[in-house]
This record gives structure tokens, sequence and C-alpha cells, in this order.
């Protein structure tokens, strides 16, 4: 489902606060992943119950996604799980935030909205403000991951990640996805469609160095 949401709006200028890390899961010293994007958070659902030596934090800019997403997690009771809702940019740009993003171990962009016209790449959710903000907070080794079907958005993601100089592309070798947040490969719902198919998917992963 792509369902564009200007992010740009001043209908996201306030901001959820999020609890402290001890407030939201059950361990709060596990990593932490974040999955900028979530959706209905279906594909945050399967990660968390599959693996719980990671805590997860999904933010969608769709409010109608998150109280579903939250209302599905209290009925399921998921202590390494949590959601909020707002344009991260802004969320993670907040002074509040700044404990939550320094105990970020990687990060994911899964299929995101792609703003097709060129006017709108400003809407894109990967813009070089934002990735200099994660370069300033992330700690050394953090991982960052980016998926798409649209080769047009991978290149634009990959040449912002790459532009600056605190990231650096880590090939999926070098790397063990059972230390991993996703050690069984979980795949996301479009991810799953595009596969079904036969579109190809466009992926990279960068360390912050």
């Amino acid at each position: 489902m792509r369902q564009h949401v200007n992010p740009l709006s001043k209908n996201f200028n306030e901001i959820e606060r999020i609890p402290s890390l001890i407030e939201i899961f059950s361990d709060p010293k596990l990593n932490l992943h974040l999955d900028i994007g979530c959706a209905a958070g279906e594909f945050l659902f399967d990660l968390a119950l599959e693996n719980t030596c990671w805590n997860y934090l999904g933010i969608e800019i769709r409010e109608q996604l998150v109280k579903n997403a939250k209302l599905k997690l209290r009925e399921r009771e998921i202590k390494n799980l949590y959601f909020a809702f707002g344009n991260a940019n802004n969320i993670l740009n907040d002074v509040q935030s700044e404990c939550i993003i320094k105990n970020v171990k990687s990060i994911s962009f899964n299929f995101p909205d792609p703003w097709f016209k060129k006017r709108h790449y400003k809407r894109r959710v990967i813009q070089p403000e934002f990735i200099n903000l994660l370069s300033n907070s992330l700690k050394r080794g953090s991982l960052i991951f980016i998926k798409t079907d649209v080769k047009n958005l991978f290149e634009y993601m990959d040449c912002t990640i790459t532009s600056n100089f605190n990231f650096k592309i880590i090939e999926e070798k070098d790397i063990s996805f059972f230390e991993s947040f996703n050690p069984n490969k979980v795949k996301t719902n479009r991810e799953k469609y595009v596969i079904d198919n036969g579109l190809e998917i466009f992926e990279e992963i960068y360390i912050k160095i």
C-alpha cells in the first residue's frame, strides 16, 4: 500500500513524545532497531515475535495505521515492540528523542514512498539533513538498511547517504545476520508482493564509521 502523506505538512509539527526505553520495553538494555515508515507494523510484529533478543521501534506518518498497530500491540502484549506516529525527521530531531536515537543499533527504510515527481523529492524520507542528524547521533558501527523496488529512489537514497562521509557501504557477507535485528530475514508485505510479481529489489547496507 502506498498512500502518500505530505511529511512537510504543518500537521506534523507537533511531536509525539516517545517514552523512555524503560517505560516501553520490558528489557531496555536489548539492542534497539528502528523501522522508519513501518506502515501497519506487520513486519515489526513478525520480527518482535521471532527475535525476542532485540527491541523494535516503528515510526509511521499515517496516524490511523499507528492507532491500529498500538491496539493490536496491547492485545498481543508484546514487550519488545513500540509504535510512534509522526514525521520521523521531526521526532528524531526533538530533544526528547536524544536518548532513543543514541541507543539505536540499526535503522531500516523499507520501500518508502517514492514521490516520483522531481518537485516532490523534498518529501522523500531520506534527506541530507536527516542523514546528517543520524550521522551526529548514531554510535559507530550502527547500520542503515535501505530497500525499494524503485530504481530512481534507490539511486537518490544511496547518493544521499554516501555523500555523508560518516557512512560507508558494507557488504551483506560482512554482517552476521544471526546477530542482527532480522536473523531469519523476515520480509515485509511489499517485499513479498515484489518477489511474487518478479520485480527487482534494490537494497544496500551502510555502517556508521
